[in-house]
């Protein structure tokens, strides 16, 4: 349904801008009649295909909710109507898909439905974390306060994820390159400089006819390998995605020599920043944990998490398991039991969270310097053993000749 973008005066006077959804203008226009407001402008944000269907311009990213989380805190902080808010918020957004959400939020609310109520309509855009935390707000009246601090929670969050692929960007484009390069060379240059060996009849050197077998093999059935990886591709991704793929490929992840270390400090990041913003949201903990499970997303850590749901329901510590587990440093297990007895286990995980983020970025720092030279000594191995392949025939009918 197109939505209406509107300018528009109240009855005492006051300029007032939001948007409306409607089949029509006339329509659109009627409705904001009906709350007693006079039309100024109107127009339409959005349009609709031949179909009559809404074209779907892209997801709503992180970014976009954490701007809408830190202004819809500066503004109902400042006592505007949650409704008007959402509004307001709805004209300053620019992705079409969210005007679209926030303007069904605030039609919600306006017609009596609580804000956190309206927002788990939408999960795939806000989420189980992001609508506990919206109604723990609600329930202690601290919604302001809460979603500045989503909003900063989210924002450390989304900086890591920036610099984990900022910093990978280089080594990955590289190694492509690397592929691509070898791929053509094996393909459509190394069959005419080796045709001429061929012809000599002279008996070849091992390391030669091997070279020349994946050569030739490669410019025979270059597509067939393209289509085979493509399909692999495919195929993996949807493994991947069911629910036996995922429990094996997630325990794989955190196995992987050097890189298995960044999952596992990623995933306890996750874990340490949403427990932590849960329980400072006075989210109950067995319910904290739950949500958190969904966050991590990873089913080895869900299950050792949701395992913790059950000792804590059992009136055990959050601890108990997780001093017991390899997934877990020793060094979180401790503090998380020093900061249950002393009340403070919301600030415990708030530090744990900054520390292991810090771990991350020297981590990666480091695979960063040790891919580069492993890079260029693979590139060496296998531009010598090229030129290795192709000279020591070369230089053996040279000795023959001579």
């Amino acid at each position: 349904m197109p939505i209406f973008k509107y300018r528009a005066r109240t009855l005492d006077g006051r300029i007032t801008v939001g948007a409306v959804e409607a089949v029509t203008e006339s329509e659109a226009a009627e409705l904001l009649g009906d709350k007693g407001l006079v039309v100024l402008s109107l127009a339409e944000t959005r349009q609709k295909s031949g179909k009559g269907w809404n074209i779907n311009l892209g997801n709503v990213k992180q970014k976009d909710l954490v701007i809408f989380s830190r202004q819809l805190s500066v503004m109902i902080s400042a006592t505007v109507p949650i409704v008007q808010s959402l509004r307001i918020l709805s004209q300053q957004t620019t992705n079409p898909i969210f005007i679209e959400k926030i303007v069904e939020i605030a039609n919600d609310v306006d017609g009596g439905m609580k804000l956190s109520d309206s927002m788990g309509k939408h999960k795939k855009v806000f989420g189980h974390f992001y609508i506990a935390m919206v109604r723990s707000g609600e329930t202690s009246g601290k919604l302001d306060e809460i979603l500045q601090y989503l909003a900063d929670q989210m924002e450390k969050d989304y900086d890591l994820v920036a610099r984990i692929k900022g910093a990978m960007i280089y080594p990955i484009f590289i190694i492509s390159g690397m592929i691509v390069v070898g791929f053509l060379m094996m393909v459509f240059v190394l069959p005419n400089m080796t045709q001429m060996l061929k012809e000599t009849g002279t008996e070849l050197p091992f390391l030669t006819r091997i070279l020349i077998s994946t050569s030739d093999f490669m410019s025979e059935y270059w597509y067939f390998m393209i289509f085979g990886l493509a399909i692999f591709i495919v195929l993996f991704r949807l493994w991947a995605k069911s629910n036996n793929g995922k429990v094996v490929w997630d325990a794989t992840k955190i196995k992987i020599p050097v890189f298995g270390a960044l999952f596992k400090k990623i995933y306890i990041v996750r874990f340490t920043r949403s427990l932590s913003t849960l329980l400072r949201g006075g989210v109950p903990i067995s319910s904290a944990l739950k949500i958190t499970a969904d966050v991590v997303d990873n089913q080895a850590y869900q299950k050792l998490i949701m395992d913790t749901v059950d000792e804590v329901e059992g009136g055990n510590s959050i601890s108990v398991l997780f001093v017991r587990s390899d997934l877990m440093p020793k060094m979180l297990s401790q503090m998380m039991t020093i900061g249950e007895r002393t009340g403070r286990l919301d600030q415990v995980l708030d530090r744990l969270g900054e520390f292991y983020s810090r771990e991350i970025d020297n981590l990666v720092g480091s695979l960063t310097s040790l891919i580069e030279p492993l890079i260029l000594v693979i590139m060496g191995v296998g531009v010598g053993g090229m030129v290795a392949a192709i000279m020591l025939p070369m230089f053996k009918i040279a000795q023959s000749m001579s």
